[in-house]
């Protein structure tokens, strides 16, 4: 399905809220399902740390993103991704008024923003769990989940892969396509723009043909994203409706081609990338909440713009996770607060951030520059022009055979000389003065470069 417009060109800022603000690991412990307009009885005050996002914005702005993609900003018990009440901001982060004034200060400049929408499990205090749990497992609040009998007469539930404390919905369920019909169009109507849907490779596409139509009817212009860690991209995104899914795929041959020094991994997978752009915009990345930084990823630093250059150059709807434009480092472990390294708290400001990352930030900046000057670059397929283990050159052209962008990569310990016909083309982007100078087609050691049609040249 093709993206809304304002989405088909869109760069993202990604960010996790809960660490970003330094919130506290652990959410309110539940509350009765009764209660105010402000919040259920007994919930603890909402702390306004979701402010401190406003002061971020222009910061986004002037890196050239152009949307801001949310983590879970939800009431939960955790990380986040156990809901407990979805129509409610989570008080560690703050409350509806925190979300309308940034939602509404992010619009101003021009950074729509989408939210994380965790929808096929939900957090032990979720109520209509706790009313399962109070009810048995013949009650219409079992109904939302998948209750199972076990050998010894007790009654467990399904939960995602294997974590107790998230409990699988019921996809089956129309109260449950009704719930999360009724979230999405609120949030939408207190001025999100579209909706990441966690775990969605989890979901049958059937439950989003059942709830999309619905949104989609009341907010035409929403923009809809699945994460997709593994399966058919193309086929779930027919099969489901939904406008574009996380690219996996390419984010582990972007640092594992460059980290192998095998390029033909990259080739593979980029081949595999244009055949999705045929059906959908699929969002790219080299990092996010729950992988490896790519820093750290990386085993040669020098690599890092290597990849940031293949990020901004090939087909799909970029996003930068925030920390990566700093250069920070973080690896994800296996194990309880395994995920703290690659969530941190930001400052107050950026006035406060170290001076080692503005390089990066800056690099990000110029390529990101680059891809809005090039737009058509969302939906370009990616030709593979030269392809060696250490050296790869891959082309996109403008529809209608105009404009070529071509991005040159050397691993190698030697310059490269790539066998390709430059006339025509000039250098667009590269790293550092020495990067710079020679032929466009010769690639210094452990260097890449950016090449583009010289305007006003005749293609």
């Amino acid at each position: 399905m093709a993206s809304p417009s304002w989405a088909a060109e869109a760069i993202w800022w990604q960010v996790y809220p809960l660490g970003f603000t330094g919130a506290p690991t652990a959410g309110p412990t539940g509350a009765p399902p009764d209660g105010p307009a402000g919040g259920p009885i007994g919930a603890p005050p909402a702390r306004h740390r979701l402010r401190q996002l406003e002061r971020w914005l222009d910061y986004a702005a002037d890196l050239g993103c152009s949307g801001l993609l949310l983590g879970p900003i939800f009431a939960a018990l955790t990380h986040g991704y156990d809901t407990t009440d979805h129509f409610r901001i989570d008080p560690r982060l703050g409350d509806d008024a925190d979300f309308d004034r940034l939602a509404a200060a992010a619009r101003q400049r021009g950074l729509p923003v989408v939210l994380d929408g965790v929808f096929n499990h939900v957090g032990r205090g979720f109520v209509m769990f706790t009313r399962a749990l109070a009810d048995g497992p013949d009650s219409a609040a079992a109904g939302w989940f998948l209750p199972r009998r076990n050998p010894d007469g007790s009654v467990s539930y399904g939960t995602f892969e294997g974590h107790d404390q998230l409990v699988t919905l019921n996809h089956d369920e129309p109260a449950v396509a009704g719930y999360v019909t009724a979230v999405m169009n609120h949030w939408l109507d207190r001025g999100a723009a579209g909706w990441r849907l966690d775990a969605a490779y989890a979901v049958p596409p059937s439950f989003w043909r059942k709830v999309l139509p619905a949104v989609r009817a009341r907010h035409r212009a929403a923009w809809f994203t699945a994460e997709m860690i593994h399966g058919d991209y193309a086929r779930y995104a027919a099969d489901s409706g939904i406008d574009s899914v996380t690219q996996y795929e390419l984010w582990k041959a972007i640092w594992s081609s460059l980290n192998d020094r095998n390029f033909f991994e990259l080739a593979w997978a980029l081949d595999r990338h244009d055949g999705f752009l045929g059906a959908l915009t699929p969002l790219t990345f080299v990092g996010n909440h729950d992988v490896t930084r790519i820093a750290s990823q990386l085993s040669d630093p020098r690599h890092l713009g290597h990849a940031l250059a293949v990020l901004f150059s090939v087909g799909g709807t970029p996003a930068v996770y925030y920390g990566d434009e700093q250069g920070l480092r973080g690896v994800k472990e296996d194990r309880a607060g395994g995920d703290d390294a690659i969530r941190p708290a930001y400052p107050a400001d950026p006035a406060h951030l170290p001076a080692s990352g503005w390089n990066v930030y800056r690099l990000h900046q110029q390529l990101i520059a680059l891809r809005r000057r090039h737009g058509w670059l969302s939906a370009a397929r990616t030709t593979v022009a030269h392809l060696t283990n250490r050296a790869v050159a891959l082309q996109a052209t403008a529809p209608g055979g105009g404009t070529r962008v071509i991005t040159l990569l050397n691993v190698d310990d030697r310059p490269q000389p790539f066998p390709l016909d430059v006339s025509g083309l000039v250098t667009a982007e590269t790293l550092g003065p020495a990067a710079q100078a020679g032929e466009p087609a010769t690639v210094p050691a452990h260097a890449w470069r950016i090449i583009v049609t010289r305007p006003g040249t005749t293609p």
